[in-house]
């Protein structure tokens, strides 16, 4: 059917979708099964598709499976073609996430009418054309990403607070990053060190518990201390132990959510040796111990 979105139909799954406005809506998947599972739902082709995989992968497959397009954990893929219609036929793999924000290029031209030079398909050459584009998800994006798959309001207030966080998404993908002083920043014109801050960060996480110094990181991603403190800053925002902190922090709330572990465990899980080490690095993250958490949860 022409101009319109229609129904999703499930195979395996079926998409979580939120409506923002007209012709503007958010679809999410989360996979927490073992499994690959499958969703399908129909675009026609007046719709900007972007879609953002948060973890895991998943694979596109268009004209019937004759051509798959993958989408790994952290990337996103904008796709638009004004020619034909280009339907969601998705595998989503297990223990995988997905976002996807579809707006009509009607509303999308509204809301960026006075930066169509800067968005290139936008611009009178290009409106028609069809587009794809794929990149890194940014470490801001992931933040929004997050919020959009772990809300947990009351529901009244769902669609206001997914109006808000996907105008937030929309406006850190198309950010500039004009500005920049390359000299200060060499990293940021070296893929291979960025490359190395994120294996950085992918040490940090999976080593928690017992973290390396800082100049043991260094070594082991081999480069140097200075481009390490200033790549990492640049990259994700924060200094490296006060990105783990947040993130050990984060990952204990979860666990704590979950209910399988008592206080003193989570602790452990995370690098503290004590519960009352932990209970206050909880509380100063969070301004609250984990067990008066916990039982607001409850109530």
């Amino acid at each position: 059917m022409k101009n319109e979105i229609l129904s999703n139909t499930a195979i395996q799954g079926d998409f979580d979708e939120t409506k923002v406005e007209e012709d503007f809506f958010v679809l999410t998947y989360q996979n927490l099964g073992s499994s690959v599972q499958t969703v399908e739902r129909h675009i026609d082709n007046t719709f900007i598709q972007f879609h953002f995989c948060n973890k895991g992968h998943a694979n596109f497959q268009f004209n019937n499976g004759s051509y798959t397009l993958k989408i790994a954990k952290e990337t996103s893929l904008l796709l638009y073609n004004p020619q034909r219609n280009l339907p969601i036929h998705l595998e989503i793999q297990a223990e995988s996430s997905l976002i996807s924000v579809l707006i009509s290029i009607k509303k999308f031209h509204a809301l960026f009418s006075e930066e169509a030079n800067y968005i290139s398909f936008l611009s009178e050459d290009n409106r028609d054309k069809k587009y794809y584009k794929d990149g890194i998800i940014s470490p801001s994006v992931s933040i929004v990403l997050n919020q959009l798959l772990n809300y947990n309001l009351n529901n009244s207030i769902k669609n206001l607070y997914f109006k808000g966080k996907t105008y937030e998404l929309l406006s850190l993908y198309f950010n500039r990053s004009g500005g920049v002083n390359t000299e200060q920043c060499p990293f940021l014109v070296d893929e291979s060190n960025v490359i190395k801050i994120r294996k950085a960060k992918d040490i940090m996480i999976s080593r928690m518990s017992e973290p390396p110094s800082l100049q043991e990181l260094a070594d082991e991603i081999e480069l140097s201390l200075k481009k390490l403190k200033e790549g990492f800053k640049q990259i994700y925002g924060d200094s490296v132990f006060s990105f783990l902190f947040d993130y050990k922090m984060e990952f204990a709330r979860k666990l704590i959510e979950a209910g399988d572990h008592n206080v003193n465990e989570v602790g452990l899980k995370i690098g503290y040796s004590t519960a009352s080490h932990f209970i206050a690095a909880f509380k100063k993250k969070y301004g609250t111990t984990p067990k008066k958490y916990l039982m607001s949860l409850s109530s």
